[in-house]
């Protein structure tokens, strides 16, 4: 495994709507792991393919000490809305309040090639949007209200 280069807000990569993964194989297998390796460098819960110069739609997140591979992830279900404060290893030191559905359900592929679906919900639920915003191009901070630089502050 191997801790890859994140890019930062104002790389065109990040402005792309992310294409789908057509064949999961021992390269996004590879990325997928590289990826995680560098979220957790990064103390990050969560990456996008693109952020590290990957367009494809493939995310990880890490929760509770549970990590998801989402390969070609897709919400079916948005509940509730909550506004909580966010930051983003593409935009270092920026933290800002966004809202975000409660509670969702996202049907997506595994590694091993099958289809699954979860329901999530606090912070799984926020993370997962937010990495699922990156596929279609866009960044945190392009919705978030009162940003800030600095550390990320929780009650």
């Amino acid at each position: 495994m191997a801790i890859l280069e994140i890019k930062t807000a104002g790389d065109p990569v990040l402005k792309q709507r992310c294409t789908e993964v057509e064949k999961i194989d021992k390269r996004i297998k590879r990325l997928l792991d590289d990826m995680a390796e560098t979220m957790y460098a990064s103390e990050g819960v969560g990456i996008a393919a693109p952020q590290v110069g990957v367009p494809i739609r493939a995310v990880v997140v890490d929760v509770d000490k549970k990590r998801y591979d989402l390969i070609n992830p897709v919400i079916t279900y948005r509940e509730g809305s909550v506004v909580d404060s966010e930051g983003c290893l593409s935009c270092p030191n920026l933290y800002g309040d966004v809202e975000r559905a409660e509670k969702i359900r996202v049907k997506y592929t595994t590694r091993f090639h099958k289809e699954k679906e979860i329901e999530a919900e606090g912070l799984l639920a926020r993370c997962i949007q937010h990495e699922l915003d990156h596929l279609e191009g866009h960044l945190f901070i392009e919705i978030a209200q009162n940003l800030t630089r600095g550390k990320i502050k929780r009650e």
